[in-house]
């Protein structure tokens, strides 16, 4: 078995040694598998919008063999007794039929929907943590654009996904928003509508449209985006927040093998585990309850998921503006998608608004802390509750309905809310960051409170501050210039505490085994110390910026 395993390693080396003689492979790969990234916990969350389209694929591939996207009619005789009998799409029918007659469909739907949740979710999320920190700044004013590409593709993608099984519920949003919008356009709504349905609404064409959409194009535009994004992070190297060693010219983290790739592949086992779980616990979209499409039938509290519902809330709260050119009317429905176009515009193009407002051109490879952009911060703050309003007046039926609220007081408390509860949260976030930016000031300049009382000759109690740095000549701390990082606030921050000792839960090491595991760290810590001054040094001395990468 020695001699096979041996005599195996060495014909795979000399099948690399041939392959790198011809296309010289191994340099390129070695310099890239050296490769650095931060270890901040947030830079994860991109990672769980890309694993959970992982897992879209994957459960997708496995729908698609059973879902017919036919809108012939069929009459219905599953096995789900309530609706046997009754006239409905095919597409419906093969919706039922891998809900209750395919092994594992229902729980291969319920995961590829609540991914499609997440996947929305956390491209949200890791957009909002590149806006507040800055990240978007030049040289990534690409990668911004796309992400908020990419989320503007999940929102239709998921639209037009929960519209293909033709139950009530889907039809019904369907006819609000592809119905409704495109009839209300003027001049072209009409031609709008017939070209999308083949007629008037619903028509027989909707559905395979669709279909094609869901399964073949968005996911490829996707999927190229993606590959785009990560190209141009691995080729203009990750962003990092401000720390020791850290500067505009390195990287300084743990390389891409074998740590990083161990820490990946756990992170996305934890995803998949999370979405099995809520996939096989959690019911969603439960198409059976609501029955086949009928134009004519209208489903209680049919509100899109998450990431559409602000859409439907803007409907909701918009006056009743119509306007009237010759024989031409313009809708109010029209302005909401006017203001949607707005405000994905603007979410596309904020990286180059900023730079126009603050002329701040400059290359940044160093995130900001929240606190140190206020403006920005309060901005962020001010969307996040425009966002939230809109959300929330998407249900006002339901808030309405289980608080004993009149409709119309909700709709107006949305109305109200959406002009009056951004600049509120505009003005607390922003002094929020200035109070923020004084408490650090505060502690680089006399220290961190101790705790410590102390009385002097004159009588007077003052609490003893412990530096952060040099002192002078009578004892005061001399002033540190603050420079991005976060502050120790507590004295557990600086070891005033001690460090727990090692071992397991139940026993501690020995005395000695523990001794050599300190002495070890302390060398490490030594030593990486040394190649970060070495690596500032040498950035500083030939200007290139080359550092740790």
């Amino acid at each position: 078995m020695v001699a096979i395993k041996s005599r195996l390693a060495q014909l795979s080396a000399e099948q690399a040694d041939a392959v790198d003689s011809r296309y010289k492979l191994a340099a390129g790969v070695k310099r890239q598998m050296n490769k650095v990234f931060p270890t901040h916990w947030s830079f994860m969350l991109g990672e769980i919008a890309l694993y959970s389209f992982i897992v879209l694929l994957l459960s997708g591939i496995y729908l698609t063999l059973y879902f017919d996207p036919s809108m012939t009619e069929v009459v219905y005789n599953g096995p789900y007794q309530p609706l046997r009998g009754l006239h409905m799409s095919r597409a419906y029918e093969s919706a039922l039929q891998i809900s209750f007659e395919v092994r594992g469909g229902l729980f291969v739907r319920q995961i590829h929907h609540w991914a499609a949740l997440l996947f929305a979710c956390a491209i949200i999320i890791h957009m909002l943590r590149i806006f507040f920190t800055g990240a978007f700044r030049r040289p990534r004013e690409l990668n911004w654009v796309i992400g908020s590409l990419l989320l503007i593709l999940a929102m239709f993608e998921g639209y037009f996904g929960y519209s293909l099984p033709d139950d009530l519920l889907s039809g019904t949003g369907l006819r609000v928003a592809m119905g409704g919008i495109t009839m209300s356009l003027p001049v072209v709504g009409t031609w709008i509508q017939w070209a999308l349905f083949g007629g008037d609404f619903p028509g027989t064409i909707i559905i395979p449209r669709l279909y094609i959409i869901h399964v073949l194009l968005f996911p490829g535009i996707i999927l190229g985006l993606i590959a785009i994004h990560l190209a141009v992070v691995w080729y203009q190297k990750h962003t990092q927040f401000p720390g020791p060693g850290r500067t505009e010219k390195n990287v300084v983290g743990i390389r891409i093998m074998p740590v990083f790739a161990a820490h990946g592949g756990a992170f996305m086992a934890m995803v998949v585990a999370v979405l099995a779980l809520m996939g096989g616990l959690l019911q969603i979209n439960a198409i059976w309850n609501y029955g086949p499409y009928n134009p004519s039938q209208v489903s209680a509290g049919s509100q899109p998921d998450f990431y559409m519902l602000w859409t439907e809330g803007l409907a909701r709260i918009f006056p009743p503006w119509e306007l009237y050119f010759g024989r031409y009317m313009v809708p109010a429905v029209v302005w909401v998608a006017l203001t949607m176009l707005v405000v994905l515009a603007v979410m596309t193009a904020y990286p180059w608004i900023e730079k126009r407002l603050t002329k701040d051109d400059a290359h940044h490879n160093l995130l900001q802390r929240p606190r140190d952009a206020p403006v920005r911060t309060g901005i962020g703050a001010m969307a996040v509750a425009f966002y939230v309003v809109l959300t929330l007046s998407g249900c006002n039926d339901i808030i309405a309905l289980v608080f004993h609220i009149s409709l119309n007081a909700t709709t107006w408390m949305g109305r109200m809310g959406v002009l009056i509860l951004p600049p509120v949260a505009y003005y607390v976030a922003y002094r929020f960051c200035l109070g923020l930016q004084r408490s650090d000031r505060q502690v680089l300049e006399h220290g961190i409170e101790t705790g410590v009382v102390r009385r002097l000759a004159n009588g007077e109690y003052i609490e003893v501050h412990q530096p952060l740095g040099p002192v002078d000549s009578h004892g005061h701390p001399i002033p540190l210039q603050y420079q991005g990082a976060p502050m120790p606030k507590k004295m557990n921050k600086l070891g005033s505490a001690g460090r727990p000792g090692t071992g397991s839960l139940l026993r501690a090491d020995p005395v000695a085994q523990s001794d050599a595991f300190s002495r070890a760290e302390h060398e490490s810590e030594a030593t990486q110390l040394a190649v970060l001054k070495a690596e500032q040094e040498r950035a500083r001395g030939d200007g290139n910026g080359a550092g740790p990468h």
